[in-house]
């Protein structure tokens, strides 16, 4: 008979906040927790976990019903219609937020939520770490990523344990094009940092390592802009990443975060920050709505059991990289409404800047420049004229 495989999924919303896009209201966990509850009790999902990183509502649950089950997708819902009922109740902001269906239609994706989900064959010690970012995008997990599973100077593990020495491959979304792409390391490195070096674009997806394809990393890829049409939020992604014996170790996974490196989001949706790692009691949203802050929960799953979680960036060790975040903040900061701090005009299709636009379309006028400008550089990366 086969093993049996556990499922971990991580599902998210921005349901509603108290105090602006700050944090999100016990009242509205205690509603999302009672729903979980009588799912578990009712054999529906094994074990559960609910939280919050800034102002979105996070749902970590086990069962063994594989990834994409819409009995588990329609319990995460109703979690969020409950905790988005008491959200209005209480007037909170921007209630219901990434909820853009009134109707749950078999699964949540497309529908709001971020969803993470991986499966697997439980090891004889099975520790995952689950991170919840708020106030940018799933392309900020690519960098971390990255240097997790494929840079030798961050994970010892590449060139000294057996079991991870051939290397990983990587599963990139090009989220516009609804198309996925597998690139082999180390051996398409090159390939693989063309692509994801545009996050807002190109995002790693998945991790399976390359022995056995056994999955080491799943990411959310929702962009709630390209869902709705329209600017309704970051889109806050969490990720799940396992552990130890044949994958990196828990360090080696935390370790790419001691650098607060720039991720698109913050105020608005509109603006470049540091991505800073903090422990739970520091995931609230305050200067300039961020800045954009990641927490790491670390757990063991036994016959399908959530153990823990151990807060793994509530640490001193992460005191350095939460200072220099400051100094980053504040250099960026002063840049105000110019880019690099703002993002560019391609991410700025869901704001005003379009009606600005077209508002002053008409009052552009030839300039005299006494010379023929060059035309844009097409798709093959030639230049026109």
């Amino acid at each position: 008979m086969a093993e049996e495989r556990v499922t971990i999924s991580v599902i998210k919303a921005d349901i509603g906040s108290l105090a602006g896009h700050h944090k999100v209201h016990p009242d509205t966990i205690l509603a999302a927790s009672r729903v979980l509850v009588e799912a578990k009790k009712n054999g529906k999902i094994k074990s559960f976990y609910v939280t919050h990183v800034g102002d979105d509502l996070q749902l970590i649950m086990t069962h063994f019903k594989g990834v994409d089950n819409p009995e588990v997708h329609e319990i995460a819902w109703n979690a969020f219609k409950e905790a988005t009922k008491v959200a209005k109740e209480l007037g909170l902001y921007a209630a219901g937020q990434d909820l853009l269906s009134d109707a749950f239609s078999g699964n949540v994706r497309g529908m709001g939520p971020g969803v993470a989900e991986m499966e697997f064959v439980e090891r004889p010690s099975e520790p995952v770490i689950v991170f919840m970012a708020d106030k940018t995008e799933p392309g900020a997990f690519n960098l971390p990523l990255y240097r997790i599973f494929a840079d030798p100077f961050n994970t010892a593990g590449l060139v000294i344990d057996p079991r991870m020495h051939d290397g990983f491959i990587f599963q990139v979304m090009d989220v516009y094009e609804g198309q996925v792409v597998e690139l082999s390391l180390p051996e398409e490195m090159y390939d693989l940092l063309a692509l994801i070096g545009t996050p807002s674009r190109y995002i790693i997806k998945r991790v399976f390592r390359k022995s056995d394809r056994e999955i080491g990393a799943v990411v959310s890829s929702e962009r709630l802009s390209l869902i709705a049409g329209r600017y309704v939020g970051k889109d806050d992604p969490v990720m799940i990443v396992r552990a130890q014996s044949g994958f990196p170790a828990v360090g080696e996974v935390l370790e790419p975060f001691s650098f607060p490196h720039l991720v698109a989001g913050w105020m608005r949706g509109s603006h470049h920050g540091p991505l800073m790692p903090v422990g739970l009691k520091d995931a609230k949203m305050t200067r300039f709505d961020g800045p954009p802050r990641v927490v790491a929960l670390g757990f063991q799953i036994k016959n399908g059991e959530l153990i823990g979680p151990a807060d793994l960036f509530d640490d001193p060790a992460f005191d350095e990289t939460r200072r220099l975040a400051q100094q980053i903040t504040d250099y960026m900061r002063r840049h105000g409404p110019f880019m690099p701090h703002r993002l560019g005009p391609e991410e700025m299709e869901y704001t005003t800047l379009p009606e600005v636009l077209e508002k002053l379309k008409k009052r552009f006028k030839p300039a005299d420049l006494g010379y023929k400008p060059h035309a844009k550089t097409g798709d093959s990366g030639e230049i026109h004229d």
